[in-house]
């Protein structure tokens, strides 16, 4: 069964020089755009969710723990469930995250919390 995918959220500011959209989920699975501007920043944070992020483009300093690594387009990582995290952009740049299960925060944030649910 081949499930459409919905209509992009509207876009928001998500921290310094950075904003984001969801680009489709379900219950289990998010994925999300993130737009930054060069010194752009995702804060220092955690989540209780396992995420995958991938360079569309541009260049990021992603820090997880206390290891630190340069990314480029092309180049994907995945940061593991309650893991301390935080990225700089070092030159304007597009990231798409998948989040398992979903972010209901992301959800609440968007105003997409109180939705239908898509039929199967």
């Amino acid at each position: 069964m081949i499930v459409n995918s919905d209509k992009p959220s509207e876009w928001m500011t998500s921290g310094p020089g950075a904003r984001r959209r969801i680009l489709c989920e379900n219950e289990d699975l998010m994925m999300v755009e993130f737009r930054f501007e060069e010194g752009g920043e995702g804060l220092w944070h955690n989540h209780p969710h396992t995420q995958t992020t991938y360079v569309a483009s541009g260049k990021f300093r992603f820090t997880v723990g206390d290891e630190t690594r340069d990314l480029s387009p092309g180049d994907a990582m995945l940061i593991p469930s309650n893991a301390y995290h935080s990225c700089i952009c070092l030159e304007e740049g597009v990231l798409f995250d998948a989040f398992t299960p979903r972010r209901e925060d992301f959800m609440e944030a968007h105003g997409w919390n109180n939705r239908t649910k898509q039929p199967d």
